[in-house]
């Protein structure tokens, strides 16, 4: 019986190198791999405990511990509002249209109860306000959206109530239209540093496509806009696997990004699987158009197309490859930043091997984490509403660590950043242990075998491959992923940094 998912794996563009990806996930031994990435999960986001049902006050307590002693946090606050609704997005998000006044209205309740719901957490764990930002990100949904007065009453509070410092970074997301002069320039005057756009893509029917309502040439307004105002960064996000996406369309997106030099791109493969089957991702109460299978065969049948799973893996070589050609890096997955920008600081935080500090966040579908568990906000919006006028966080769920869930979590972390893992390292956060202890010696030593990655016991260096950096979430999610916990989560290691 033909096997649909190795077919649109090796059904490959003609005149394009084949990427060392689709060979290995051709391998039958890497059977687990494909099957991961045949929908791909947004996989490097949320690293889920293995201790189900945990109690969320417990979870609170965890995180107030280790906000006693952090170091640099990653905070944010979730916008969920939208002019429109994309056709592959999942995530959680509020639809703001209509006359001027009600979309004033509708932005000024959302910023209404992400103030009160960040009180609440200032509330209740007393470490929060003292523990150092190292980077505010205000994410969406389209914060852009909200009027200027909005804007400012939101951050003039997260200033006056957190522990911003002189090196916090604040960052703001937006649609491309949304980021007019006069909003780039408040922006700046409120001190943000940064600023990101959703693009997607620079190719006007492919834009049409996905239910995008703006232009390829607004998005190059946006980066010229807003390197002329003078932000740090500026990012955009693109995907790949788009409906009626070529191979020819990426390679002018990679162009334009070369000519336009944003700071950042973030490149991202088409995700059809709900993020919620994997927890690696938040979803909302509703799938993506794109989801449906009656939606995806009604496009066919109009005589649109979906790339293929290999022509998708020849896309993202198109672009890691000219963008590293170009001296780009790529840390972590998916995320490049230009010669000389360094990594994205609020990744870098929550990720690196020797920092994986805590993240809070606030807003509608939240998540946030510390070293012994780790929570999500409610993503329906009604409970969401009335569980922060009732004066509770609104926590859904919350998953604990086991003590080797704490260990695995650290190294599947740090892997997804594509930076050596170093043993003495691991060591020092996990007294006892090492990076090859006997389990995991044997996991490295078939993921080594399959070429996937190095290791270097002598050198005390795990490294991942170059395919193995193509693959390394369906890795994690798959072949490193803890098991089910049986026993209750252990006392924390000692985090990074402190005694």
């Amino acid at each position: 019986m033909p096997d649909p998912t190795l077919a649109s794996l090796l059904a490959v563009a003609p005149g394009a190198p084949v990427p060392d990806a689709v060979h290995a996930l051709a391998d039958p031994e890497n059977r687990h791999l494909l099957d991961y990435v045949a929908e791909d999960p947004f996989g490097a986001h949320v690293f889920p405990g293995n201790v189900e049902g945990y109690d969320p006050e417990r979870f609170l307590d965890d995180l107030d511990a280790h906000l006693r002693t952090t170091a640099p946090i990653h905070l944010w606050a979730y916008i969920p509002t939208c002019a429109y609704r994309c056709r592959f997005c999942q995530y959680p998000v509020a639809i703001v249209k209509g006359p001027p006044g009600t979309v004033r209205r509708r932005a000024a309740q959302w910023v209404d109860r992400n103030i009160r719901e960040a009180r609440l957490w200032l509330r209740r764990l007393p470490h929060l306000a003292t523990a150092p930002v190292g980077e505010f990100n205000v994410f969406g949904g389209t914060p852009s959206l909200l009027p200027p007065d909005q804007i400012r009453r939101l951050l003039d509070f997260y200033r006056e109530h957190f522990a911003f410092g002189s090196d916090t970074t604040v960052r703001f997301e937006g649609d491309p239209t949304t980021f007019t002069p006069e909003r780039l320039q408040l922006l700046a005057e409120l001190g943000c540093t940064k600023v990101s756009s959703g693009v997607q893509s620079f190719d006007d029917h492919v834009l049409r496509l996905s239910g995008r309502e703006h232009t390829a040439a607004a998005c190059v307004d946006f980066v010229r806009r807003a390197k002329a105002t003078g932000f740090e960064r500026v990012s955009v996000d693109l995907m790949y696997g788009l409906l009626d996406q070529t191979l020819d369309s990426v390679r002018r997106d990679l162009e334009t990004v070369l000519e336009h030099q944003p700071d950042a791109v973030v490149c991202t493969k088409l995700h059809l699987r709900d993020f919620s089957d994997t927890r690696t991702g938040v979803s909302g109460i509703r799938p993506a158009a794109w989801q449906l299978p009656a939606y995806r065969a009604r496009m066919e049948s109009r005589g649109h197309r979906w790339p293929t799973l290999g022509e998708q893996y020849q896309m993202r070589e198109i672009l890691t490859d000219g963008l590293r050609a170009a001296g780009w890096t790529e840390h972590p997955t998916m995320y490049f930043a230009r010669p000389g920008a360094g990594p994205e600081k609020w990744k870098a935080i929550m990720a690196d091997q020797d920092a994986q500090h805590p993240e809070v966040a606030i807003g509608l579908g939240g998540s946030s984490s510390c070293h012994r568990s780790e929570a999500q906000t409610d993503v329906h919006e009604q409970r969401y509403g009335s569980a922060v006028d009732a004066g509770r966080i609104p926590l859904a769920s919350a998953t604990g660590f086991t003590a080797q869930a704490q260990e695995t979590r650290a190294v599947n972390m740090a892997l997804s950043t594509l930076q050596p893992l170093r043993d003495e390292v691991h060591r020092r956060r996990f007294p006892g242990s090492s990076l090859f202890s006997s389990g995991r010696r044997e996991r490295f030593a078939s993921l080594r075998r399959r070429g996937l990655l190095e290791t270097d016991e002598r050198a005390g260096t795990v490294t991942l491959t170059p395919v193995g950096e193509t693959l390394v979430e369906a890795v994690i999610n798959t072949e490193l992923a803890a098991p089910p916990a049986t026993d209750p989560p252990a006392r924390p290691a000692v985090p990074p940094g402190t005694a």
